[in-house]
This record gives C-alpha cells, structure tokens and sequence, in this order.
C-alpha cells in the first residue's frame, strides 16, 4: 500500500496538479509539502491523492472500504524558515517513531534520495512578482480497517 500512495502522490505531481516539496508516508499518517498547480486548489490536489490512493488500493486489495478519514491538516509555510522547519519536521517523523535510525534510512520518504523532488519556488532568495503558496498538508488514514486485510505498515503502527 505504501508504494500505492507514492506512486498516486507522484503520478498527479507529474500531471502538473501540484508541486511536491517533501514527503513522508508513515505507517498512519502521510506528510507532504506541496505547491498546488495553477489549476488546482489544496483542497483539490489532497482530494487527488486520497482519492487516486484510494481507488489503486481497493482494485489492488479487491475491497473496498474507507481508506483515509475526512478532512486534513494544512499549514501555509511562511518563509525559507518555516520551510526549512517543516522539512526537518518531515523527515525525522520516521527517526521520532522508532521506524529508522536516520532519515534517509526509511524508504518511504523523500530524504531517502529516490524521489525527484521539487525545488520550493522561493528557495534561491529571489523575489517572486507574485509569492507561491507551499503548503504542509497532514492525512491520516482510517485504522478501521480489518486487521487481516490492513497492510502490514498498518498492522505494525498499531502494535506500537
């Protein structure tokens, strides 16, 4: 399931849907930082990704059951700083949670060096006529999910 997600976070990245900063899929929450396309909302690039995950997911598993909660987290990054802080934020949540000893050691992540990342619009110190908006968004998935059919990253977080 988790290459699901990734690949579903990547595929409407390179449609032109979103930016993709950073990421991390963790066993019971995904972190992203993205730049919405111009023809694309928050609202909508989350819908891209928990939809599209969801779809592959249930034709991948031959089920269909809710695979992430409603709703998400957002935080509109400010500045270089809080950039830089929600990055590290990002890539030590594996290291806080026990799955890795470093960042780049979980491969689920974007600090594992495997992702084609985006760079974030005003990482140079240039002036922009016009600031992009990068945003930290947090999904959860549902742990509803029967514990025979729950991928094993799921199983595992609930076992913590």
């Amino acid at each position: 399931m988790a290459s699901i997600v990734g690949e579903t976070l990547f595929y409407y990245r390179d449609g032109g849907s979103y930016l993709v900063h950073r990421h991390v899929l963790m066993p019971d929450h995904l972190h992203v930082i993205l730049t919405p396309g111009d023809n694309t909302s928050l609202e909508r690039a989350v819908q891209l990704i928990k939809g599209g995950s969801s779809h592959a997911i249930g034709k991948a598993r031959g089920m269909h059951f809710p695979v992430w909660h409603e709703g998400f987290t957002e935080h509109q990054i400010r500045d270089q700083n809080d950039y830089a802080t929600h990055c590290r934020y990002i890539d030590d949540n594996p290291i806080k949670a026990r799955l890795a000893p470093t960042a780049t050691g979980y491969a689920h992540g974007s600090a594992v060096g495997k992702f084609k990342l985006d760079p974030w619009p005003l990482a140079s110190g240039a002036k922009a006529l016009v600031a992009p908006v990068a945003f930290s968004a947090g999904l959860k998935p549902r742990l509803s999910v029967p514990a025979d059919s729950a991928p094993n990253e799921i199983q595992n977080a609930e076992a913590n």
